[in-house]
């Protein structure tokens, strides 16, 4: 081998030493920081885990005033559905008692009233005998006190002849063909009729002009 080859071989040697010496800070370094991201990492989810632990833990105390809570509103709604409804109860018993008191004489009302047709058929009798006159009186001064009565009680007749055929307060038996009256007004009354206040207690019996 020649000198020349000899220094060429070196030169190699030499060459391929350094870069064999600039290779291995590179890997120490990759090395390093590989290391360095890995700890990184399980730092982050060491962190992660304790506020995921952090959050699932739930106090005993918090949980306890949640349900103490949810029961107070719970008795909450019972209280203000039981309190509506007594207050309802309440409202529709006073309503029956005012209609009740109201509508309380409908009963003896309604029984008495054949009575007065009875005493007004009575006084519809004719007599000349002063006896017959004076029984007359007698009895139409114990009428006039008793529809008086009764009228304060609440009692009201209803108006029939003359006026406009109402259902509500007139029931028609004869049909009239009378000139002197428009169609559908009432010529004549055969059977008072009467009303407790606003409610019908016997309609009248009427002759209706057609």
């Amino acid at each position: 081998m020649t000198e020349k080859d000899e220094s060429v071989k070196n030169t190699t040697d030499v060459s391929e030493e350094k870069e064999e010496h600039k290779e291995e800070p590179t890997t120490v370094e990759n090395g390093d920081s590989t290391t360095s991201t890995s700890e990184d990492d399980n730092l982050q989810n060491n962190d992660v885990s304790e506020e995921n632990s952090e959050e699932t833990s739930v106090d005993p105390k918090d949980e306890e005033i949640q349900q103490l809570q949810l029961k107070a509103n719970e008795n909450e709604e019972k209280y203000l559905r039981l309190y509506a409804e007594f207050e309802n109860y309440k409202r529709r018993i006073q309503n029956e008692n005012a209609t009740n008191k109201k509508y309380q004489a409908q009963s003896v009302l309604t029984d008495i009233l054949p009575t007065i047709d009875n005493i007004e058929r009575a006084l519809q009798i004719e007599g000349e005998d002063e006896s017959f006159k004076s029984l007359q009186k007698g009895v139409q001064m114990v009428h006039e006190s008793l529809l008086r009565a009764l009228k304060e009680n609440g009692l009201e007749e209803i108006e029939s002849e003359g006026q406009e055929f109402d259902p509500n307060f007139h029931q028609a038996v004869v049909q009239d063909n009378n000139p002197d009256f428009k169609s559908g007004e009432i010529t004549q009354e055969l059977q008072k009729g009467y009303k407790l206040k606003d409610r019908v207690l016997r309609p009248s019996m009427v002759k209706v002009n057609q």
